[in-house]
């Protein structure tokens, strides 16, 4: 199963995430007073003025990652927040992990709700079933990837580029046929480690089992036996008293003199009855039942008496043996484990690490020879897996290349150094990370030490557009990924955005007419000022609605007739890519 990130990061108002959203309801959150969002397919946009509210729809998808609520970003006035998202779409690999923490989706959808009141307190619900937090945080992280600046975006971290470049590559059966390998290698070595202590250690280990399994079976103790034994002691304890009533209920029943027991009283009733049969016939069938009803108490009566002891019987020998008995599995339990149960399979671990140690020496030999068979055949692959880095390292490379002079940044270098050691590890022998020189004889750094937040936003597009059907990644999401850049180079983000959109789902919160004039979907957000406070409101606009938001958007106190046409040339030339 593919691992899940969940990372946030704030430079100037940029933010990367990577989603698989169809829907977004948000309601009392700053200023958004109530807000539904249905998402499309394609390139979508999301513009308006600033403070409309565009910023809030980024907070609330960070609620649904379980991220820490400020109490101010729940609206004035309001006690309670709200914010859903429905999810579909949804991989094998989410799938899976859905079921392993107790869930199903057979439509492959979800919705994910949490809701945040002024006090602190919240709840997250699955598909209308309550969950933890936790829980919410690792079904969000695999729905949901944040990548961000600095230690928090995925991107920026070592550890994720050698599975990107894998992705990339193409090497998953690859990677497959050596992870069964690596992991029976692991297995062997373990093993080979655990028995291969000093003489005189495994000789002190060999003795100290043997004792341990001697005094477990000295004792030899029985499941349910401790609670047997407790209730054969408090009924040994109570033998007077039990004889007593035993012996009272019998003469009540049965053994009493002549006329004052149930069973004589039942026996002359059915006589009684019985003589006048004759007469009254009804009168037969209660004679029959009273007799029934004599036979059952005297058989009652016989049995309660099997419960009494001899007069002469004294218990005390027997909750003595029953005592001591229960004293000595109680120190085996003080030993061993909380529990019969514990104790008995401490004796079973114990006993099999002892027959390991005992023939330590044959397993070592029989093991040394497994693990080197092991290791020659993934040190193999590992070369195999090494080659194929190093052929798809060059690939990424020139794509990335290629994109950043599309992008205006053709004096920054990108590459995935790939470095081969000895060592074998999860991931065969190579230690891959992406490197990045932003000026000539700066020399390569890796990314995660690149300060500039433009430079950034455009390397990891540049990335992304190289890496979007590779990654499994269904929804992109950017958020004002203009910040910085000259118009010209709005226009190219733009087209990069339009063309990543061919193969997955693209939404963008921008400030620039360049890059929302390329979108198959335009959100306009805005917010209007009514008695009871400002409220935010989203809607898709129209062919004309969409000339005047561009038009808006390239400025000026009143939009001109020249705006307007300059709007509509974009639009029409956004439809060519």
């Amino acid at each position: 199963m593919k691992k899940a990130y969940t990372y946030k990061f704030d430079y100037g108002g940029y933010f990367i995430y990577y989603i698989m959203l169809r829907s977004l309801h948000i309601e009392n959150i700053a200023v958004i007073s109530k807000l539904d969002i249905e998402f499309t397919e394609g390139f979508s946009v999301l513009t308006g003025e600033t403070g409309a509210g565009k910023s809030i729809i980024i907070d609330s998808i960070n609620i649904l990652l379980g991220n820490k609520v400020p109490r101010d970003l729940i609206r004035n006035g309001e006690s309670l927040a709200t914010v859903s998202g429905f999810f579909d779409s949804l991989t094998e690999d989410e799938t899976m992990l859905l079921e392993s923490l107790g869930f199903s989706s057979d439509d492959g959808t979800i919705l994910l709700q949490k809701n945040i009141s002024r006090d602190g307190r919240s709840s997250v619900r699955l598909n209308g079933q309550a969950i933890t937090q936790s829980i919410q945080r690792e079904i969000a992280g695999a729905l949901i990837n944040i990548h961000g600046q600095n230690d928090s975006q995925k991107l920026l971290q070592k550890p994720s580029h050698i599975s990107l470049l894998d992705s990339f590559a193409g090497l998953s059966e690859i990677l497959e046929e050596y992870g069964t390998l690596y992991s029976a290698l692991v297995s062997k070595s373990n093993e080979r480690k655990r028995i291969s202590i000093g003489e005189s250690e495994r000789i002190r280990r060999i003795e100290m089992l043997k004792y341990q399994i001697a005094d477990i079976d000295s004792v030899a103790p029985k499941k349910g036996e401790e609670e047997r034994l407790e209730a054969e002691c408090k009924r040994l304890s109570s033998i007077e008293k039990i004889n007593k009533q035993v012996n009272f209920s019998y003469k009540v029943l049965y053994g009493a003199d002549k006329g004052a027991s149930a069973y004589y009283i039942l026996d002359r009733t059915a006589a009684a009855l019985a003589s006048v049969s004759d007469a009254v016939p009804q009168l037969s069938e209660i004679s029959d039942r009273l007799t029934e009803m004599k036979y059952e108490v005297a058989d009652i009566a016989e049995t309660v008496r099997g419960f009494s002891e001899d007069n002469s019987f004294d218990p005390t020998q027997k909750i003595n043996k029953y005592e001591e008995r229960l004293d000595a599995i109680a120190k085996l339990r003080r030993k061993y484990g909380p529990s019969i149960e514990a104790v008995l399979d401490f004796k079973s671990k114990a006993q099999t690490e002892l027959d390991e140690l005992d023939g330590a020496t044959e397993r070592t030999e029989a093991l040394d020879a497994e693990i080197a068979a092991l290791k020659e055949k993934a040190d193999i692959i590992a070369d195999r897996l090494h080659t194929e880095r190093i052929k798809a390292s060059e690939t990424l490379g020139k794509k990335v290349m290629g994109v950043l002079e599309f992008l205006d940044m053709s004096k920054v270098t990108f590459k995935a150094s790939v470095t081969k050691s000895e060592k074998l590890d999860q991931n065969g022998k190579d230690d891959v990370e992406f490197l990045i020189e932003t000026n000539k004889g700066s020399g390569l750094m890796p990314m995660i030490k690149i300060a500039s937040g433009g430079e950034l936003a455009r390397i990891t597009l540049a990335l992304k557009s190289v890496l979007a059907d590779k990654d499994g990644i269904d929804t992109l999401i950017f958020d004002e990924i203009d910040t910085g850049i000259s118009g010209k180079t709005s226009r190219k983000v733009g087209i990069k955005l339009k063309q990543i959109s061919k193969s997955v789902q693209v939404i963008c919160i921008t400030h620039s007419a360049q890059i929302a004039s390329l979108s198959d979907t335009h959100y306009l957000i805005s917010k209007s000022e009514y008695d009871d406070g400002v409220h935010t409101s989203v809607k898709i606009l129209d062919d004309s609605g969409r000339v005047d938001e561009v038009a808006r958007i390239l400025g000026g106190i009143n939009i001109t007739e020249a705006q307007r046409n300059a709007a509509c040339e974009m639009i029409a030339e956004g439809k060519e890519y």
